[in-house]
């Protein structure tokens, strides 16, 4: 039986129609310049939303050797605090605020943005899913984890230290999940005592935000002496992932595809659009849906990416990034596997770009908006925890 390469000419293709998306290869960034730091930077995916956004991206304070790397190769002008100059630990509190008072001239209050996404390994049910019962990982332990739980504190101790005009801090939504969201509401209550208007922490999902992938993070931010930010509306229609993997790949970096065995282009060839291949756990994009979410692996390996909607092998780590709406000139740097480890694990560039625009237009620009009334609540709710934190 002779197995068909693509998918282009089977009966089950659906039309293509012509959709409105503009991947950040075809935008101009905003030239505001805001002043921001970013913290567990990873590959770039918030400094990249936030840069398009309007925002200066003076440092990135980033753990990862091959992560700093990739910061390095696509921010030459950047402050990168990590391998193989610093030890990019947030934990190493005297090391990074002498960094960053030092190197980059910061001082308390800081009139930026500091935004970072602390590792999401110990409230992440994706990586629950990954390991065996036996593995120490299996239970979601949240801020019990002995090398990922404390991040968040230590994160926003530097925050407490240098004040920003604005933090963000981003997530998967276990971090809320976790205990009905009492020990995020416990950390940021010292910040509420000190003048933070903190908007109630919130879901949201890249697809509504133009980008075409199913992806949910958690936000939080928290503007100082100011009105409480309003998360931006979802946008519709939503963007399916065609419109990102159709583009031209002639020519772009990190577009190394997999040679599978022929029994499993078989197997493969058979699926329906958004069909699982039960044994390599791998499923067939459905073209005219956003993807499902790009996932990133563990740090040592064990990374998988979804299958071509029209072609039986799995995507590329460029197609990947498409996904995340990185543009086609960002080069992960390190072995195939660890471009695929930084793509799944950065924020979509466009979901951040979301979130900076409304950050950008509300607080420094003044175009204020009004929260929803359960927005207030939640709000009041943080407010009261921050008085009870004082009289502690």
């Amino acid at each position: 039986m002779s197995i068909p390469r693509t998918y282009h000419d089977t009966p089950e293709r659906p039309p293509l129609p012509p959709v409105a998306y503009v991947p950040l290869d075809d935008r101009q960034p905003n030239a505001s310049a805001i002043p921001a730091v970013s913290f567990f930077s990873g590959a770039g995916g918030m400094d990249l939303g936030f840069h398009y956004a309007g925002f200066d991206n003076r440092a990135a304070v980033e753990h990862n050797p091959v992560f700093c790397a990739t910061l390095r190769r696509n921010n030459p002008n950047q402050l990168v605090l990590g391998a193989p100059t610093h030890s990019g630990d947030v934990r190493n509190f005297d090391e990074i605020s002498r960094a960053l008072t030092q190197e980059l001239g910061l001082a308390s209050p800081f009139e930026g943005v500091f935004h970072g996404g602390p590792p999401c390994q110990s409230f992440s049910m994706a990586a629950n899913q990954r390991f065996a019962k036996g593995d120490d990982n299996f239970k979601r332990v949240g801020f019990a984890h002995s090398e990922y739980g404390n991040l968040l504190h230590d994160y926003l101790n530097l925050v407490t230290a240098f004040r920003p005009r604005v933090f963000v801090i981003e997530n998967v939504p276990g971090l809320k999940q976790m205990d009905g969201g009492l020990q995020l509401a416990e950390a940021l209550a010292p910040l509420a005592a000190l003048g933070y208007a903190i908007a109630p922490p919130t879901v949201l999902n890249a697809a509504d935000y133009g980008v075409p992938q199913f992806r949910q993070r958690l936000f939080v931010v928290g503007v100082r002496d100011a009105p409480e930010f309003v998360f931006p509306a979802a946008q519709r229609p939503r963007i399916p992932c065609y419109a990102a993997l159709a583009r031209p790949l002639a020519g772009v970096p990190n577009h190394e595809t997999r040679v599978h065995k022929p029994e499993s282009v078989e197997r493969y060839a058979r699926l329906h659009y958004g069909q699982r291949d039960q044994l390599g756990r791998v499923d067939r994009l459905d073209p005219l849906r956003p993807s499902k979410t790009v996932i990133a692996g563990g740090l040592k390996g064990g990374g998988r990416s979804h299958l071509h909607p029209f072609e039986p092998r799995t995507l590329s780590a460029r197609e990947s990034a498409r996904l995340q709406t990185f543009p086609d000139s960002y080069v992960f740097t390190g072995p195939s596997a660890r471009q695929f480890t930084q793509i799944g694990n950065a924020v979509p560039p466009l979901l951040a770009f979301a979130v900076a625009t409304a950050i950008r237009e509300q607080i420094f620009e003044g175009q204020a908006k009004k929260a929803s009334q359960p927005a207030r609540q939640m709000a009041l709710e943080l407010q009261e925890e921050a008085a009870a934190y004082l009289t502690a």
